[in-house]
């Protein structure tokens, strides 16, 4: 140590005596003119490979001396290389410096950095410094981090490869191989996204061995080479012809065939599923021979005495090939039988005279007798019929006339009905039950339904309700024929029994479950293919709010909206059924009602929605379904309307509502920037088939409250336990699919099932899905019972999009399982709340605040500056036509902090107004609520 210290303090001395020297000789030299030195060569970073040394090497102009720095110590004279030549042009000296940097050196130094070095240039004017050059000792691990897995496609599915280089310095190039060749980008295939191989629309001719070969300036690794099959799946070719029926005569079997040619199965794609032959019975028609039918009767004898008569051959008819009748068809005979012709004359001209006279006595005595038979026939009929008129009419049975019949009342009223389709038809008496409530048909379709089934239209007893006569106008029936005695209601008596169940049961209902049509529009699905979410209340004067718990979806009714001793029986709906529709659904379809429902201000509905509103790029419109189920916009968010208040938030929207229906959120993107959230979430079970396996199961759901519980309800009965908090993704709106792949799965302790580390939903079975979760399925075997312990992660990505981690770490084993609650909602099982309980603002300080703004003043504190302090002040129109705009306008603040419950901001808004001294005294009060 002591000798190295006097190496470096000698070297420093001289060093500065050579400068000194130097510097002298020069300025004796050049005089005082000169410039600092400038680098024309600076150190460049250099790698160490394996043992051999590397060169440092600067040169500058002019410079008197160079000396390199290394770690902040210089570097010995004696380790330095130099040369010196003067520039021709410009007559300044030029000095060149290297040495050599060894590995040693390199292993030896510990600091928080590379080892570095660098060069001072000194001129008499002063000195110069290069730049850091670090130098590294190049190397390349063998073991790649992620080899690439082989893979089974359809044809025009996507293939990705995934390639983890090994660990080195320089960070490793990587290239791809097929088949021993290397694998260039173009259209279809992407080699540069992350070391990765992206082939979009896989082709037969991209099967194949597919290897990752990591190079840099040390070595090169090979992966393990993963093969890759595109397979085709077998199509049907078209069927051929029926063939002929395989009997010439009766019941027989014709075929036709098809096969599984369009396309053929290719590399282990499966084979065509169904019947390559399909059999039918056929009847051929037998041949039917032809038959003579009977003789036509004889002609007049002709002055040849001839005679003829006909038939035909049409008993049968020769039919399907059978053959004609054999023989004549036309006969021929001699009048006389062969005695009108002597040697071709005439017997009578050869008879005596005698014989002419008693031939003509009997052919007259033959007309006449004819003739009086005919006669008496005539007259025969005439007395028949004239004895038959005396009794007037023909004998006809009786029975006729009630056969068949049954009483059959129907009410007047029917005709005036509004609420039945067509009332003028007329009864169809054929029904064989006497009815007592007014009933119309719309078409022979109803009357088979009665007759069909009899139970549909069961003798309903005379029942005498009291009701509310807007209950009756809202049902369509008329005061006059209606059943109903019109009486000031009892406050226990509400306007429900009609349709207790709420997707339309009763007379409705039944025919809806029959047929494709309703009287009183749409309501909820009568099959549909889950429970319906549903929730009803009783609802008075004093308002309240319902509630579809867990879902986002809720309805409030104001205090007053409904009439003082009235009550109405209300519901909420989320409809289920598929919905197919050319825009993207943002929220569930919900409905409330009974259609019927008469009040006085709007109700408030709240909606959850799956939209990312911070950017302008959705155009969202709020649509309701009409009678005859189709959908009918009722107003753009962005616009303003009289008819409809839509207040549009991050996550929901709360609606004013004047009309019973059913209602949602649609959106159409502007761009492909738009972004719809999708809630992730990864759940677990056991294997049932296997006791060693285990399946993962990934959900990627619209980020609604309703949508996730589909998911929830659903893992209830699998017995599934939720692994990870779900989380949210952005997914855009610019065509490119979602990918889904499981990592870090600990290799000696578990496999997974071959071919599915990596899956895949399209882009439109994520931007439609329609409230519809998408699954994928994760199976996994561990290998010994002893492993009870999963730790893995699972990659959601949209392809040029944003990506969401889930870790999974869990125990397999029952007993040891920590179960994530699905919910965490303290209102989980709330659905509906009457009176002063469901507001938030008490009913006297809703009453004078109220009073005080809905009657503008001198200074302008109106209800317009009331919805502008509440930063509810866009559509002012719409509350311009209410009754009482102040109390639409609280609840529509009442709708929007429902789960806050936080009457700060309301309180800090009137004092703005300048009512504090008004409310001051009762804020105490709404916070003891």
């Amino acid at each position: 140590l002591l000798w190295e210290c006097f190496l470096r303090e000698c070297g420093k001395a001289w060093v500065s005596s050579s400068l000194r020297l130097c510097s002298r000789s020069d300025a004796l030299q050049h005089g005082t003119s000169g410039t600092l030195p400038h680098f024309l060569q600076e150190p460049d970073d250099a790698y160490i490979i394996k043992s051999n040394p590397i060169k440092l090497k600067c040169r500058a102009r002019p410079a008197l001396q160079i000396f390199f720095k290394c770690n902040g110590e210089w570097v010995h004279q004696s380790q330095h290389q130099s040369q010196e030549h003067t520039d021709q042009g410009t007559g300044l000296k030029i000095r060149e410096v290297m040495i050599n940097v060894s590995r040693q050196q390199v292993e030896d130094f510990h600091g928080p950095e590379d080892y570095w070095c660098l060069c001072v240039a000194w001129s008499h004017l002063g000195t110069s410094k290069s730049r850091k050059a670090t130098v590294r000792i190049a190397y390349l691990r063998k073991n790649f981090e992620q080899d690439p897995q082989g893979r089974e496609v359809p044809i025009k599915g996507m293939i990705v490869l995934h390639c983890r280089p090994p660990e080195g310095v320089p960070v490793a190039e990587v290239e791809w191989l097929k088949n021993e060749e290397p694998v260039g980008s173009d259209g279809n295939i992407d080699t540069r996204a992350d070391h990765n191989l992206i082939i979009q629309k896989a082709r037969l001719s991209d099967s194949g061995n597919y290897t990752c070969l990591a190079s840099n300036i040390v070595a090169k690794r090979r992966s393990l080479t993963a093969t890759v099959v595109v397979f085709v799946n077998g199509g049907w070719s078209l069927w051929t012809d029926w063939s002929a029926c395989n009997v010439r005569c009766g019941r027989g079997v014709q075929k036709r065939s098809r096969t599984c040619t369009n396309p053929a199965p290719l590399n282990g794609g499966t084979f065509c599923e169904g019947m390559s032959v399909q059999k039918s019975t056929c009847n051929a028609l037998c041949p039917v021979d032809g038959g003579w039918g009977e003789w036509t009767d004889w002609t007049v004898c002709s002055v040849e005495c001839a005679r003829q008569r006909s038939r035909e051959c049409t008993a049968p008819e020769p039919k399907h090939g059978g053959r004609l009748c054999d023989g004549a068809a036309l006969g021929t005979d001699n009048c006389t039988g062969g005695l009108c012709t002597q040697n071709r004359k005439l017997l009578h001209d050869a008879k005596p005279q005698g014989l002419e006279v008693s031939s003509d006595v009997a052919l007259y005595s033959g007309l006449a007798a004819g003739v009086v038979t005919v006669v008496v026939l005539i007259v025969a009929v005439t007395l028949y019929r004239r004895n038959q008129s005396e009794y007037g009419v023909d004998v006809i049975d009786s029975s006729a006339l009630t056969g068949g019949f049954q009483s059959f009342s129907f009410k007047t009223a029917c005709q005036g009905n509004p609420l039945l389709i067509n009332s003028s038809q007329q009864p169809d008496l054929t029904v064989s039950r006497t009815y007592t409530s007014p009933i119309c048909f719309q078409d022979s379709m109803d009357k088979e339904l009665i007759s069909q089934e009899p139970s549909l239209f069961d003798p309903l007893p005379d029942l005498k309700v009291k009701v509310h006569s807007s209950f009756m106008v809202s049902l369509g029936v008329s005061e006059r024929g209606a059943e109903y005695h019109i009486q000031k209601a009892h406050p226990q008596t509400f306007p429900r029994g009609l349709a207790p169940d709420y997707s339309g049961v009763g007379l409705e209902g039944t025919l809806r479950g029959r047929r494709e049509k309703t009287l009183l529009g749409p309501l909820a699905p009568s099959t549909p293919s889950m429970p319906p979410l549903r929730t009803a209340g009783v609802f008075g004067h004093a308002g309240g709010r319902l509630v579809v718990p867990n879902t986002g979806v809720s309805l409030l009714v104001p205090h007053g909206g409904i009439a003082v001793d009235t009550t109405w029986e209300m519901y909420m709906v989320i409809n289920q059924e598929d919905s197919k529709r050319q825009e993207v659904l943002l929220s569930p379809e919900v409905t409330y009602g009974p259609l019927g429902l008469d009040l006085s201000c709007p109700v408030a509905m709240t909606i959850a929605h799956c939209a990312e509103v911070a950017a302008d790029n959705w155009s969202i419109r709020l649509k309701r379904q009409t009678r005859d189920n189709k959908w009918e916009e009722v107003m753009s968010v962005e616009e303003e309307s009289t008819s409809c208040y839509c207040l549009l938030e991050a996550q929901c929207c709360h609606l004013l509502l004047e009309h019973p229906g059913r209602y949602a959120l649609v959106g159409e993107p502007l761009s492909q920037e738009a972004v719809k959230r999708l809630r992730l979430a990864v759940f677990g079970s056991a294997d049932n088939t296997n006791p060693l396996g285990y399946s993962l199961r990934v959900y990627c759901v619209d980020d609604t409250p309703y949508a996730f519980q589909e998911v929830a309800s659903a893992e209830r009965v699998k017995g599934g336990c939720l692994l990870e908090e779900p989380k949210t993704l952005l997914f855009r709106g610019n065509s490119l699919s979602l990918q889904l792949s499981i990592q870090d799965v600990p290799q000696f302790l578990w496999s997974i099932k071959p071919f599915t580390t990596c899956q895949e939903f399209s882009f439109s079975q994520v931007w439609a899905s329609n409230q519809h979760p998408l699954q994928c399925a994760f199976s996994l075997e561990r290998y010994s019972p002893a492993s009870s312990q999963l730790s893995c992660k699972i990659s959601v990505r949209q392809v040029k999009g944003q990506e969401q981690i889930l870790q999974v770490y869990t125990s397999v084993v029952e007993s040891e399982k920590e179960v994530v609650p699905f919910f965490t909602q303290s209102d989980c099982t709330i659905t509906s709340q009457m009176g002063s309980r469901a507001f938030k603002i008490p009913l006297s300080i809703r009453q004078r605040i109220c009073a005080t703004f809905d009657t503008a003043n001198a200074k302008g504190k109106d209800w317009q500056l009331l919805a502008q302090k509440l930063c509810i002040d866009r559509n002012l129109c719409y509350f311009a036509r209410q009754e009482s705009p102040s109390a639409v306008i609280l609840s529509l603040w009442e709708a929007q902090h429902q789960d806050t419950g936080d009457l700060d901001s309301l309180a800090s808004a009137l004092e703005e107004i300048g009512k504090s001294t008004t409310t001051e005294p009762q804020t105490n009060k709404w916070h003891s609520f």
